[in-house]
């Protein structure tokens, strides 16, 4: 996959969060969108995602074969794993896993049990998540996200309430699936959550 943005910008009332963006993002690399807290991060891969629109400019997406895919198809093509995204608190993790699957085929490889084994909850197997701590949401989150068959996967805050255990199984969690046939672009302040990344864009350069 390709994402082209063209002087892309975005603004909440009169203020612009980014604008005159020109940036391709392509398969097969990492990239990190850096800022501070309230730059614009989580907005940009919103836009990215196309659950915002932007307010000016023009973002495109296409396949490896360069073949356009409209707006209103992309999210067939991608996960998204963020503090904004939230799971479904009455459900069971069985029951999460087997809903989410339903809609997103499991990467190649993965089966339901292999991302149960990737989390190492299985004795909250039958647990609500709404039980669940932050952590342990954040690893569903997270594993969800990168298990999936997605061409794009976007991270925003990938260690958020992870403890120093959560912040190594997330690393290997990214070695593990994200391979080069995949893109993915991580929102984050922290060297920590992105030091893997081939590319870096700082959101305050589009101030």
């Amino acid at each position: 996959m390709h994402i082209t943005l063209l002087d892309l910008g975005r603004r909440y009332n009169r203020e612009w969060i980014f604008r005159h963006l020109d940036y391709t993002f392509s398969f097969g690399k990492k990239y990190a969108v850096l800022g501070p807290n309230g730059s614009g991060k989580s907005t940009l891969l919103k836009v990215v995602s196309s659950s915002l629109t932007p307010s000016e400019g023009q973002i495109t997406y296409h396949t490896a074969a360069n073949e356009a895919v409209a707006v209103d198809d992309i999210f067939q093509k991608l996960t998204i794993a963020a503090p904004y995204v939230e799971l479904i608190e009455e459900f069971t993790l069985r029951e999460m896993l087997a809903f989410h699957f339903k809609f997103k085929p499991l990467l190649a490889g993965y089966t339901i049990d292999r991302v149960l084994d990737v989390l190492a909850l299985g004795k909250a197997l039958d647990k609500e998540i709404r039980f669940f701590s932050s952590g342990m949401k954040q690893r569903v989150k997270l594993a969800l996200a990168c298990c999936s068959a997605s061409n794009i996967v976007l991270l925003d805050e990938p260690t958020s309430n992870l403890d120093v255990a959560g912040e190594a199984w997330y690393l290997s969690l990214v070695q593990e699936t994200i391979t080069a046939d995949r893109l993915l672009i991580v929102g984050s302040n922290q060297e920590k959550e992105y030091a893997f990344c081939d590319e870096h864009l700082s959101i305050l350069s589009y101030k």
